[in-house]
């Protein structure tokens, strides 16, 4: 285990090394010439939340015997984690970034604690590194042309090129949550052909697949406990779907190749800001993963069911995304779309996101030390939806829900109080339809109070 983590070891010794002597140097009070010398930038973030989450309980046919079960219960459910009004610290988060004369950088993000990112059970480490990355050559950001052509080669553990960075809400939509919430640990290059086209690739690990709740907890599914005596864990499995869940180590017997066509377009004024990405991923799907605090696999052992017993349709050994995305941004309007047509072991799995965010500058209401009170204010509304179509294998799959045609719809509000400090109010309306064909729902109120630092 310890070899695997050699990669992300490295970097984020190099990291630590590289701001050890920048912290060291002395810039005798002047600001340095970014073209000429290194710079440095960390940011600290904490964030505290209050949650309320409907109960909700749907029955599944695999079978438990008695023992398997809480006393009492004559069935097994999939049910909501942790159902209830709830107050909690989910996040302590520092982030450290380097660069040099504008062709090198590099990245650290490290969590503590990590609440609602804890993958995929809550035995998941309480530290944990979220990126650790080093890369030469420009990287443009993304819908703003680059100044002229360039390239980048950037290693380490990093984002998807697809995923959406500039979020809004604490929450994730349902294709945010299934196709690329994680990080991944390769390698990625991309070029800008002009200023308009660029084209992407990546060789990675690829993120093993699992199941979780889409809501704010993942929820434990398959840990030690369930193999005691009439087990009744305070966590429950969740309303789970399949999903992409967080690289623990390197691996190379079966990496994913990614690739990405985009443009970029903006304005003359730079007033209206835009971009699109086409964009794939394929590996082969793993004999079986080990996922950190579960006896489940990940990848095809999750998907032949516990013993290999109630296994879904599966009739082959890919996995395969295709996808398509929007950026565009118009002052403080901005909106993001993605869509995604997936394959994975024959499994056919399609899901649609849209989201639409406003900030707002508010009248001056005052100040504090010199902060404004009150700033801006930002509404959120966004749209997501998982549809699944494949049909037959085992009725006795536990993870019932994997198969359920869903729609997600988040509504929230984040409100800037002062410069570093925002309260997001948000609410997640989550529909499926179950076997029966009876619609259903799983929905949870969220409250953020996040301080940056």
């Amino acid at each position: 285990m310890k070899a695997k983590f050699r990669i992300v070891g490295v970097v984020a010794g190099f990291l630590f090394s590289a701001v050890v002597s920048l912290a060291a140097e002395d810039v005798s009070g002047s600001d340095p010439d970014p073209q000429t010398s290194w710079s440095w930038d960390w940011d600290i973030e904490a964030r505290a939340n209050y949650r309320d989450s409907d109960l909700n309980r749907f029955p599944i046919f695999f079978p438990f015997s008695p023992d398997m079960r809480p006393v009492g219960q004559e069935t097994g459910f999939l049910e909501t984690v942790d159902e209830g009004q709830h107050a909690e610290v989910s996040v302590v988060r520092l982030a450290l970034d380097t660069s040099y004369a504008g062709w090198f950088s590099a990245g650290l993000r490290v969590d503590i604690l990590d609440l609602y990112d804890r993958n995929p059970t809550s035995e998941d480490s309480k530290v944990d590194v979220d990126e650790a990355w080093i890369r030469f050559g420009q990287e443009t950001e993304t819908a703003r042309l680059p100044v002229s052509p360039g390239f980048y080669v950037k290693l380490g553990k990093m984002p998807h090129f697809e995923r959406q960075d500039d979020r809004h809400l604490e929450s994730y939509g349902l294709v945010s949550t299934a196709f690329n919430r994680f990080e991944d640990l390769g390698l990625e290059a991309g070029v800008d052909l002009g200023r308009h086209v660029y084209l992407k690739t990546s060789i990675t690990q690829g993120n093993p697949l699992f199941i979780r709740d889409p809501n704010a907890l993942a929820g434990d599914n398959g840990i030690p406990e369930l193999l005691s005596q009439n087990p009744d864990p305070d966590l429950k499995s969740g309303i789970v779907i399949l999903y992409d869940a967080e690289v623990e180590g390197f691996d190379a017997e079966n990496l994913e190749v990614g690739v990405a066509v985009g443009a970029r377009f903006a304005n003359a004024s730079e007033t209206l800001e835009g971009e699109v990405m086409l964009w794939g991923y394929d590996r082969g799907l793993a004999e079986d993963l080990d996922i950190r605090g579960s006896f489940y696999g990940g990848d095809l052992d999750l998907l032949r069911g516990p013993f290999n017993s109630a296994s879904l349709p599966i009739t082959d050994t890919n996995k395969r995304e295709v996808g398509f995305n929007l950026w565009l941004y118009a002052g403080g309007f901005s909106l993001f779309s993605q869509v995604v047509d997936q394959e994975v072991a024959g499994l056919d799995r399609s899901g649609f996101e849209l989201e639409a965010a406003w900030r707002f500058d508010l009248p001056l209401l005052g100040a504090v030390r010199g902060h404004q009170i009150f700033p801006t204010i930002q509404p959120v509304i966004r749209f997501s939806k998982l549809d699944p179509d494949f049909d037959g294998g085992s009725r006795e799959f536990p993870a019932v829900s994997v198969r359920w045609k869903w729609e997600k719809l988040d509504l929230g509000v984040r409100l800037e109080l002062i410069s570093g400090l925002d309260l997001t109010l948000e609410y997640a309306d989550n529909s499926f339809i179950l076997g029966t064909g009876v619609e259903a729902e799983n929905n949870e109120f969220l409250t953020t109070l996040r301080w940056r630092l």
